[in-house]
């Protein structure tokens, strides 16, 4: 007997929508019995990791802040996905972006405040991580290399060039030698929303992000060329879309929304330029993207999903001592539970006489 995935001719939208709903409590399931064979109560664990965090205002500015760069890098990476192109690079744009923004903010100290130099710093992210992200574009198209690999590679090399620069060139001559720049002042740091709290406008870039992609994706013709490219590469080519003009603008775009990213969070919660800035986030946009759907407002609701999980994970890991690997077990559980979803809510299964699993055409 073999299994046959059997295309739906028509997806129900209730299926749709019940497909990520049953997987993330199939995920709380199976971690709940995880927790207990750590000696944990379930309950008190999905009280940690839930609900506490919803129930304290600092909690739920630490969830947005930490949502805003996830929401905004995974919906640059959505444009490349959804072309069936693979940036796995995030990561070391956004570190670029940073870099390359917070060195506006430090050539900038001191010089009076200028109105221009939080928005130069913000255009230099998003152009640093847009040039970044073009290398393995660029290589691609003209070499056929695998921009998985590259743009993986990438990372690294980022990563290194950060932590160079701020124990070197950039870095605080009277910091008594420890690696990171200068502070920034008031002109080069993100306005704070509300007055004494830490919640501040990069939250608002990553909204109007995603409003900005959902219009694209949905309403343009480019958006229907990244759609078109994605699904039906031949139909694309018959109907003029060039492969390496869609290439390089996919690539510029997710990392444009990186670099944007880095330099939201360096000139947001972090003030300074420093070895390290980003606690994986480049990394986990990906995720994000893929428990979205690749759709933008999917995609907010995925990091909101989470930033909840990340938080309520520091918590639990603080009053019930469990470790904070098994937050991103879980992150990658309910990954593999929702695109196994996705599965059953595209395919009709069947079982048939024969060999392993095969998927029908349309």
């Amino acid at each position: 007997m073999r299994l046959d995935l059997v295309p739906r001719i028509r997806r129900s939208a209730v299926l749709d929508i019940l497909a990520p709903a049953l997987a993330f409590v199939a995920a709380v399931m199976v971690g709940g019995v995880a927790v207990a064979a750590l000696g944990v109560s379930p309950g008190a664990a999905f009280v940690t990791y839930f609900v506490t965090p919803l129930s304290d205002v600092w909690s739920l500015q630490e969830i947005a802040l930490k949502a805003a760069p996830l929401a905004l890098i995974a919906t640059g990476l959505a444009f490349c996905y959804r072309a069936d192109l693979w940036n796995i690079g995030a990561e070391g744009q956004f570190v670029v972006g940073g870099l390359a923004g917070g060195w506006v903010g430090v050539a900038t100290h001191g010089s009076g405040g200028s109105v221009w130099i939080l928005p130069a710093m913000l255009a230099a992210g998003a152009l640093a991580g847009a040039a970044y992200a073009l290398i393995p574009a660029v290589l691609k198209v003209r070499l056929g290399v695998s921009e998985i690999l590259t743009s993986l590679m990438l990372v690294y090399v980022a990563q290194l060039l950060l932590d160079y620069m701020v124990r070197g060139p950039l870095r605080d001559p009277a910091g008594y030698n420890f690696p990171q720049s200068v502070g920034f002042e008031a002109a080069a740091r993100l306005p704070y929303l509300m007055e004494g709290e830490t919640l501040h406008a990069g939250v608002l870039i990553a909204l109007a992000a995603v409003g900005l992609g959902t219009f694209v994706l949905a309403r343009t013709l480019f958006g229907f060329e990244v759609r078109l490219v994605g699904a039906s590469p031949r139909a694309a080519r018959f109907a003029g879309f060039s492969d390496a003009r869609l290439t390089l603008a996919v690539f510029a775009i997710s990392g444009g929304a990186a670099g944007l990213a880095g330099i939201v969070e360096v000139a947001g919660r972090i003030g300074q330029l420093q070895p390290e800035i980003s606690p994986g986030y480049g990394f986990t946009a990906i995720i994000v993207a893929f428990l979205g759907r690749l759709s933008p407002p999917g995609i907010l609701v995925a990091a909101l999903v989470i930033a909840l999980t990340t938080i309520g994970g520091e918590g639990a890991q603080i009053d019930l001592k469990l470790p904070l690997d098994l937050t991103r077990a879980f992150q990658g559980l309910l990954l593999g539970l929702v695109l196994g979803a996705d599965v059953f809510a595209r395919y009709h299964v069947r079982l048939v006489p024969g060999g392993p699993v095969s998927r029908t055409a349309p």
